[in-house]
């Protein structure tokens, strides 16, 4: 019984993760607009930020959120494509956000807060939460799983 309380609580924890990335996705998508359409409302110190062009930090940024968005969407689905990927970008962000460091120390290191607690989620126990999730297209049963079933539970699919 703990077992299933600990693995539906990891099951929550990822589907916050995968919230979580979208919500940041959007953040980051906000902000790219901002920089190619409005960028005299970004408050930019080239002695404290590094920027070489804010055009291209606004692509960057709106890439990188419709990624980011994409990402938390499979992992929501529980796709074992997305958690590598988002594990990969995660990290990426957090890296990233050391450049914003300087102008924005605040923003930098709630953004570095919040990939740490969606790379937590993302690297403890993806086994059960995959399961409890029910990935598309995964196998019903595992093989070991499948030959300690009886004939008339095979036929029944699991819950």
């Amino acid at each position: 019984m703990a077992a299933k309380k600990g693995g539906a609580v990891m099951t929550g924890i990822v589907v916050f993760a995968g919230a979580l990335l979208m919500v940041i996705g959007l953040v980051n998508v906000f902000q790219g607009f901002v920089a190619l359409f409005s960028d005299e409302r970004l408050v930019l110190t080239p002695s404290k930020l590094v920027v070489v062009d804010v055009t291209g930090l606004g692509w960057i940024l709106l890439i990188f959120g419709l990624l980011l968005m994409a990402v938390g969407a499979g992992l929501l689905v529980a796709q074992t494509w997305a958690r590598i990927t988002a594990i990969l970008l995660v990290c990426l962000h957090a890296v990233v956000q050391i450049l914003w460091l300087g102008a924005y120390p605040v923003w930098a290191l709630l953004m570095i807060a919040l990939d740490t607690v969606v790379l937590f989620a993302l690297t403890a126990r993806w086994s059960g939460v995959r399961d409890q999730l029910g990935g598309v297209g995964d196998a019903p049963w595992s093989k070991d799983e499948e030959a300690e079933l009886t004939a008339a539970e095979r036929r029944r699919p699991p819950l």
